[in-house]
């Protein structure tokens, strides 16, 4: 399909889990992805899985907390390809525990990858979706961006401020064209949702199981939401902007 045909979108935590989905996804919709990671072994496979299938794509070393490298990320990007169409925010890091067993220094990690990367991305790509005439900026937020967990108190801020952040960001880019939206996945099976297993010191399996209660009775495959993430880019959702799509098998139901 074409979709995305001729497009050039641009996805932080683009080497893997819902980013690398995504990108995949992005790409067989007929855009040009650059994939955005701190991780550069898994993000050449990325890009050699996306040309494997027929797509292009290029990978950028970054560590979206810092700004210049979130500005060498999209010139790169707009080098590569000619512009830029769609920004998919989507790197971000958790950690499971409350606010006496959080660090000072975990607390601000969890902080610059989930929300200040938000910034510094969108301050570089605003003005080249702008010099096309608008675009789409993409933000993952998460199920507890809208309600509280257990022990993931700087995750749970961090997700919230997203969600607060992506409207704000509507609201000023709209005369620009610019729509921006979140998505609010559920418990995904991703590196992360595995990472938390052991950073709570619980078996993996136990813990994906118990992240499957829910009304589907199952945890997402990161294309279920890539596939999210595609119909807010693309024109079926043209006349939506501000808001936070979940797709969470109905666990906040």
């Amino acid at each position: 399909m074409d979709t995305l045909k001729d497009k050039v979108a641009l996805i932080t935590g683009g080497a893997s889990g819902i980013g690398r989905a995504t990108a995949l996804l992005f790409a067989q919709e007929g855009a040009a992805v650059s994939i955005v990671d701190i991780d550069e072994a898994l993000g050449a496979s990325a890009v050699e899985e996306v040309a494997a299938a027929g797509g292009r794509a290029v990978f950028v070393l970054c560590d979206v907390a810092k700004a210049d490298d979130c500005r060498r990320a999209v010139e790169t990007t707009v080098a590569a390809f000619g512009g830029l169409d769609i920004l998919f925010n989507n790197a971000g890091v958790i950690r499971r525990a409350d606010v006496l067993a959080t660090t000072e220094a975990e607390w601000d990690r969890v902080m610059e990858v989930n929300v200040k990367s938000i910034f510094l991305m969108s301050k570089q790509a605003i003005p080249h979706l702008a010099e096309r005439g608008g675009g789409v900026i993409i933000n993952t937020s998460s199920g507890w961006g809208l309600k509280g967990g257990a022990d993931a108190v700087a995750y749970c801020a961090a997700k919230g401020a997203v969600v607060n952040m992506t409207r704000a960001m509507a609201i000023d880019h709209g005369k620009q064209n610019i729509r921006v939206n979140a998505v609010c996945p559920g418990d995904t099976d991703t590196p992360m949702l595995r990472d938390e297993a052991r950073q709570l010191g619980r078996p993996e399996e136990v813990f994906l199981a118990e992240a499957a209660s829910r009304p589907l009775g199952r945890c997402a495959q990161p294309v279920e939401i890539a596939h999210a993430v595609l119909y807010l880019a693309g024109e079926m959702s043209a006349y939506v902007t501000g808001t936070t799509l979940v797709v969470d098998g109905g666990g906040l139901a």
